[in-house]
């Protein structure tokens, strides 16, 4: 496909199973509260039940590198989407207490996988092309958003529970013949590696604050996270919104996502260097699609240009630092550096529905929203000056390895 290795069959293959995998979460997602209501539980444990599986995931992805690295990524993929299927089956046998475990499963597995297949996928590609490998793998874990949350309404309307055990036990069979069948090849780690038991320990965070640039891209990773996780507020904040329409809203987000990604894969930068005013761009729409947010309460067309600006940053900001961070990170604690990179959007994610609902209580959703605003529009400046700081920590060599 126009020659780029990115776009071959065997890379195809992997984006096809990171569909699959995220299908059944992006169903979850919306039946779990639905089923959660029906059976009496109260908006505290339905949060706690939903939240449990970012946190857990948040948690392991730097442990995940780290096995990632020593073992290849290959066999922990084959091992986990067995795993999954596990997890995926209890959903549909368990109470309350089943569904919990089966959370926490999902969140360990879903860390072991992303690794794993980002890895496998930037460990093959030429450095020209890891950018177009992540940009596309990270559209195929976006489209089941678009698609999930569809099927679930049907699913609880329509099936019920038998057709909803039915759809989880295909998505798990699915996932494990494909994932078992994927032709990945990745390289074990023939060198000592460091970190090993001592991947949460002080001294190791204290090594991660040292490197420049795992600082600045998980710093303002972590703010755009914070505003892409408060968008799960726009269904109740378009009610106060005269002629807000969520579904529009959401549908135009997602439509700009997938074009963005589609469009602009071979333009992201795959050089291993900041481009300060790219990627400062990107988060500068982002700050002003908060603001429009927050302004739409009085000028409700905003809202929908807010969609359009925060869709395409979305869709670049992620594979942007990404792709810098693999460059860039000293190769023998690359991978879990780069899980803990990953780890700050989960946690930026997490802090975007956790925070942000009790800060909408105090302030309002437009409030919500300006604050959002204010904080990316911070990382934008910090963007800007990561030119200079990426610059002296290359010319220090390995500055703050790992």
């Amino acid at each position: 496909m126009n020659g780029s290795k990115a776009m071959s069959w065997p890379f195809v293959q992997m984006y096809v199973l990171a569909f699959l995998f995220f299908s059944a979460n992006s169903i979850l997602n919306v039946f779990i509260p639905l089923y959660g209501e029906t059976k009496g539980f109260n908006n505290s444990i339905i949060g706690f039940i939903m939240g449990a599986y970012m946190l857990t995931c948040m948690l392991v992805r730097p442990w995940a590198g780290y096995l990632v690295q020593r073992y290849g990524p290959i066999k922990i993929l084959r091992i986990i989407v067995v795993i999954n299927g596990i997890g995926l089956l209890l959903y549909t046998i368990s109470g309350l207490e089943g569904i919990f475990v089966a959370r926490l499963i999902q969140g360990v597995c879903t860390a072991f996988f992303s690794m794993s297949l980002q890895l496998g996928i930037i460990d093959q590609l030429p450095d020209k092309e890891r950018s177009q490998g992540v940009s596309m793998y990270s559209l195929f874990t976006y489209l089941p958003t678009i698609i999930g949350p569809l099927i679930a309404l049907g699913i609880w309307e329509w099936g019920g529970m038998n057709m909803f055990t039915v759809t989880m036990i295909g998505i798990a069979a699915v996932t494990a013949l494909f994932g078992l069948s994927i032709p990945m090849k990745g390289p074990v780690s023939k060198e000592e590696l460091p970190l090993k038991s001592n991947i949460y320990s002080v001294h190791t965070f204290r090594k991660l604050a040292m490197n420049k640039h795992f600082v600045l891209c998980s710093a303002t990773m972590l703010s755009a996270s914070l505003l892409f996780g408060s968008i799960g507020f726009v269904p109740l904040y378009a009610g106060h919104i005269q002629g807000g329409n969520a579904g529009v809203y959401l549908s135009l987000q997602a439509l700009v996502v997938v074009l963005t990604r589609i469009i602009v894969r071979k333009h992201i930068p795959s050089d291993g260097n900041w481009h300060s005013r790219y990627i400062a761009i990107a988060f500068m729409l982002a700050s002003t699609a908060g603001l429009f947010l927050s302004l739409s309460i009085k000028f409700p067309p905003l809202m929908y240009v807010a969609a359009v600006m925060l869709g395409y940053a979305q869709a670049v900001i992620y594979p942007t630092l990404m792709t810098y961070l693999t460059f860039v990170a000293p190769a023998a604690a690359r991978n879990v550096m780069v899980g803990w990179f990953i780890a700050s959007a989960d946690l930026g994610l997490s802090l975007g529905s956790m925070l942000m609902g009790p800060l909408a209580d105090q302030l309002s959703y437009s409030g919500m929203y300006a604050i959002c605003a204010c904080v990316v529009g911070c990382a934008a400046l910090l963007a800007l000056i990561g030119g200079r700081w990426t610059v002296e920590a290359k010319s220090l060599g390995k500055a703050g390895e790992v």
